[in-house]
């Protein structure tokens, strides 16, 4: 039997005007989605880490977003789950990194992901989203090898910031661009919240630049449907 799909308020702006909705693992799958008709899901997740390296630096913090879309209208309809962790790691925190998410050794001590939260977001995803996945990507598919069989997208170098005339695109200075009200303080979910809102206005072209980074992805064989 089906069940019944519950709905949680998130916090203040935490997702703009998106709805929380909590249903089963069996509706959430992907499977079920491809056979309601031009939906689909998708995560967007940020880390931050000891360093920048992810050969010898470490998660300390892990935030996920996941989020039902529209294939056909390009647009992000609702968040349906989400989850962020803080973990504590087996090497010191580089001064640079420090100074970007202010996490300490003393505010990690014996913190740990759960991992059964992150493995189950992860397979519910088509596929995942991270502003500069290059970076993201490694260290996340270091802890968790289910992520290196999902589909990646990235919101900086799939939507095409410089040629309408942005300056850069490092995610801060597009949401100031855009006039997203924001409490950044580059906190792993922080970011994703920002990223989600950053992806559901719309670009120069008139379509939204979710839409864009879908296209895009689907164009190279990324992403099929």
């Amino acid at each position: 039997m089906r069940k019944q799909a519950g709905v949680r308020k998130p916090k203040a702006g935490q997702y703009g005007e998106l709805e929380v909705l909590w249903v089963s693992g069996l509706d959430r799958s992907p499977v079920a989605r491809r056979a309601n008709a031009g939906l689909g899901a998708a995560c967007f997740l940020d880390v931050e880490t000891t360093g920048f390296s992810p050969r010898t630096d470490e998660v300390v913090e892990l935030a996920m977003v996941l989020f039902e879309f529209d294939y056909n209208a390009g647009e992000i309809t609702r968040v349906v789950d989400s989850y962020c962790g803080l973990r504590e790691p087996g090497v010191p925190i580089h001064p640079g990194a420090a100074r970007v998410h202010s996490l300490t050794l003393d505010n990690l001590r014996g913190k740990q992901l759960d991992s059964e939260r992150v493995v189950a977001i992860l397979s519910d995803s088509d596929f995942l989203i991270a502003h500069n996945s290059s970076f993201d990507k490694p260290f996340v598919c270091r802890l968790f090898r289910q992520a290196s069989q999902i589909p990646w997208a990235c919101s900086c170098k799939d939507i095409r910031w410089h040629m309408y005339g942005y300056g850069s695109a490092k995610l801060q200075e597009l949401i100031r661009a855009h006039n997203i009200r924001t409490t950044q303080t580059h906190r792993a979910m922080d970011d994703v919240s920002d990223a989600i809102e950053l992806l559901k206005c719309h670009s120069p072209a008139g379509r939204t630049f979710f839409a864009e980074l879908l296209r895009a992805a689907q164009a190279d064989g990324r992403i099929s449907r």
